[in-house]
């Protein structure tokens, strides 16, 4: 082999290297960009889809999705019209926890309807939601959770107190009262009192509305 044969081989060894090297630092910034952005919700997607990989390609594609929707903020009028309807159902859980939470999981609905979001399957509303709102998501899937398990008859007014608080902590969101800021919501006991939701003894016998 003369020369320049050895030459032009290492030069394309040389290149392929620093090809691989490129691609690897390109993936690296994907993938931190993307646990950045989504925070806890790429550890779940990675954990449901059983890969990153998978998992990077799942919330790429929520956000190409997303893209194509006309996703605004609330005017004012909507917004001040939004918490008055939030007041009224925190007020009632006192005496029907059942339908308050039902309400409020209805109410968040609208809100993220009215705001653009194409409301029909509750996994991929919350996948959507994700995309915009990757730090309070959670509570959506808590809340949803709780009213899954209240229609299966396991839960206590304990429970549907936390519900009220996951979703109170994404209406705030939702409505613009914060942006997408890690709200914790701390388990409540029995013994504990909070201002506006309280336990309740008073039978609900409002049936759960199935959620899908």
């Amino acid at each position: 082999m003369n020369s320049q044969v050895m030459m032009f081989a290492i030069g394309i060894a040389v290149v392929a290297v620093v090809a691989i090297a490129l691609w690897a630092i390109a993936r690296r910034s994907k993938s931190e960009q993307l646990r950045e952005h989504f925070a806890s919700e790429y550890d779940r997607t990675m954990k449901e889809t059983g890969s990153r990989s998978a998992a990077e390609e799942n919330l790429i594609a929520r956000a190409e999705e997303v893209k194509a929707f006309n996703i605004r903020a609330l005017t004012p009028a909507e917004r001040a019209r939004y918490v008055i309807d939030w007041k009224k159902i925190e007020a009632h859980f006192v005496d029907r926890p059942t339908t308050a939470v039902i309400e409020a999981d209805e109410l968040v609905e609208l809100v993220m309807r009215t705001r653009g979001y194409p409301m029909a399957d509750f996994d991929k509303d919350a996948d959507l939601l994700s995309v915009k709102h990757p730090r309070v998501v959670e509570h959506y899937r808590a809340g949803h959770a709780i009213i899954d398990a209240h229609s299966r008859g396991t839960t206590s007014t304990e429970d549907l107190r936390q519900a009220m608080l996951h979703y109170h902590a994404l209406f705030d969101d939702l409505v613009g009262a914060t942006t997408d800021v890690v709200q914790p919501v701390t388990a409540v006991r029995e013994v504990e009192q909070t201002p506006s939701v309280k336990p309740s003894t008073v039978r609900d016998d409002r049936p759960v509305r199935g959620v899908s």
